[in-house]
């Protein structure tokens, strides 16, 4: 048993685990000056997922990433120069969240294939695994964290990618392998500055990752709205939602816009955050096979709109994560999402102003 002289005995000890973490988010090197020729939309050709056709064993469109960017440049909206790619998440930036007993999970090729939900993955060796499967997930933290920097410089940022909103720190499953958003929220604690963070997550799915890693953490106002029949169930994390809307499998367009324009009139006067983290799945479309919601392609982007103008209107910086979507249609009704936000000037894909 500890007694009041052991425990003094080494100053700090109690604080030892978030002083590591502080500084480990100091030395990393994912935040980095991005010219202002650029925009803050992140993306890198590592992202997409192309592994001997195994990729296809899962209904997840693994090369939606690159896609969206292609349909965004044939639009003529945006050019390959002025896309910002990240940097790799190094493991001590992962251990800003995740344990060493989680990270050496990863290094067993049966583990990463129950996380990403292809079994033939387990007969992999795990080398493959990493550079195939791990490292584009690498590449999608860093820009996860990356777009919380350049959303407080410009008041907006869109990772083509990330949204691993089912892994937490002790935890993978859904598709995810790492908690890239507890990890861009804490970097942004720590580098940006601020203290009071809103994750909005619209994906089908509970976000019960984040929901987990800040249980305890008044600092994180989390509105969840998603399909209570389908996966994870995890009743657990369902407790640290502060503000959840529970849908139906069939929900409809107008119904679905309904539930989110109350919610955010709820957030608005529950919570004044200084950032936001938008998690936009696309696996609420009509059709999609996983999240069993029929919205329609214009309801997404009426969506993506009404999140963007809830913080333009509060005068909050957002980034903008892409997260689930299983249906080979979901880039292109991302891409045209994206153009409508620009239409509609909630974002600036021609110029990279700062916002003052």
């Amino acid at each position: 048993m500890e007694t009041a002289s052991s425990s003094t005995a080494v100053p700090g000890l109690a604080n030892a685990p978030a002083t590591i973490r502080r500084n480990r988010i100091l030395s990393s090197k994912l935040y980095f000056d991005v010219p202002i020729s650029k925009v803050p939309l992140i993306y890198s050709t590592s992202y997409d997922i192309a592994f001997l056709g195994i990729e296809k064993l899962h209904p997840f469109d693994s090369s939606k990433w690159g896609r969206i960017c292609k349909f965004l440049i044939k639009e003529g909206v945006l050019d390959w120069a002025r896309i910002v790619e990240p940097l790799e998440a190094s493991k001590d930036d992962l251990l800003v969240v995740h344990s060493e007993a989680y990270l050496s999970s990863l290094k067993r090729s049966l583990t990463v294939s129950i996380i990403i939900e292809v079994p033939p993955v387990a007969i992999l060796p795990n080398f493959l695994v990493q550079k195939k499967v791990l490292f584009p997930f690498r590449k999608q933290v860093g820009g996860s964290i990356l777009a919380a920097k350049l959303a407080i410089e410009r008041g907006w940022a869109i990772n083509v990618g990330g949204g691993f909103h089912h892994c937490s720190s002790e935890k993978g499953g859904g598709f995810c392998a790492y908690a890239d958003i507890s990890l861009c929220i804490h970097f942004a604690f720590v580098r940006l500055n601020i203290s009071r963070v809103m994750i909005i997550d619209l994906d089908a799915h509970q976000g019960n990752g984040h929901e987990i890693d800040f249980s305890n953490d008044r600092r994180v106002y989390i509105l969840d709205i998603y399909n209570s029949g389908i996966y994870p169930f995890d009743l657990e994390a369902r407790r640290y939602i502060d503000q959840k809307v529970e849908l139906l499998s069939g929900t409809k367009t107008n119904e679905y816009l309904e539930q989110l324009d109350k919610a955010l009139e709820v957030a608005r006067n529950n919570f004044n955050p200084e950032l936001v983290v938008y998690n936009a799945g696309t696996d609420i479309l009509d059709g999609d096979p996983l999240g069993r919601l029929k919205v329609s392609p214009e309801g997404v982007s009426i969506r993506d709109e009404r999140v963007f103008r809830f913080a333009r209107e509060k005068n909050i910086p957002l980034l903008m994560l892409t997260s689930g979507g299983y249906m080979k249609s979901s880039a292109r009704v991302i891409a045209d999402s994206i153009i409508n936000l620009s239409k509609k000037k909630l974002i600036d894909l021609d110029s990279s102003r700062s916002r003052k």
